[in-house]
């Protein structure tokens, strides 16, 4: 499927209603959206397959689905920090952000390095990017040792009083992840979590009382007990 295939296909998924419906759920993108959806855009990007220089065109097209394929079909292994600044910057919404962080992003040598690096800057998307890559590398990362983990607690914590939605909702999410990965990271997790509960900060305790009541909650726990987790 060519370039110019593609944009007449997402064209064709031109659905105003979705839009506005996307619009209610905080995706308002400065870019052209035709509101396709997720299931949509996946089966697409099997179909054409991973290709890194359709990727990039894509991505220029400045239209939102487009760049959700953009995402999908890039080889990780190809994607330069020059890339990724260059993506990152044009985040205009939550769910591009999502997807690139846990479709590509998480799978580049680069992820723990930007993890950290883009939690401390103050674009909310870049910020929120950041704490996305935690949460996706916590789930996709299977043989990184906890250590990787333990040092995102500590920026968990510090960046809690960003009262932010998108922002605080990601916080949040990489602290949930990180404390369900395993038994160990999981006490981290709700120690980090009742320090973030002191916090003088109306967003740190949002964030420390939603985290606290899943990472404690019986689910969890016996999902450990039966993994040996």
């Amino acid at each position: 499927m060519q370039y110019n295939e593609i944009l007449r296909k997402l064209k064709s998924f031109s659905n105003p209603k979705a839009v506005e419906g996307m619009a209610r759920f905080g995706i308002n993108p400065k870019t052209t959206i035709y509101g396709a959806s997720i299931p949509d855009l996946r089966k697409m990007a099997k179909e054409i397959g991973r290709n890194h220089l359709l990727a990039q065109q894509l991505w220029a097209s400045n239209i939102h689905e487009a760049r959700m394929l953009a995402c999908m079909i890039d080889f990780p292994d190809m994607v330069t920090e020059e890339q990724l600044e260059s993506w990152v910057r044009d985040f205009d919404s939550w769910d591009i952000c999502d997807q690139c962080c846990s479709n590509l992003f998480d799978k580049t040598k680069f992820a723990y390095e930007k993890a950290v690096e883009w939690s401390n800057r103050d674009e909310e998307f870049i910020k929120r990017a950041g704490f996305v890559l935690m949460a996706a590398l916590s789930v996709h990362d299977k043989k990184a040792k906890d250590e990787e983990f333990m040092e995102f607690l500590p920026i968990v914590k510090r960046e809690s009083i960003d009262d932010r939605n998108f922002v605080k909702k990601a916080v949040n999410w990489a602290l949930r992840q990180i404390g369900k990965r395993n038994i160990k990271l999981n006490k981290a997790a709700i120690e980090t979590a009742k320090e973030i509960q002191r916090v003088d900060s109306k967003s740190a305790r949002w964030i420390a009382s939603d985290a606290l009541r899943e990472l404690t909650s019986e689910t969890v726990q016996k999902r450990f007990d039966k993994e040996g987790l």
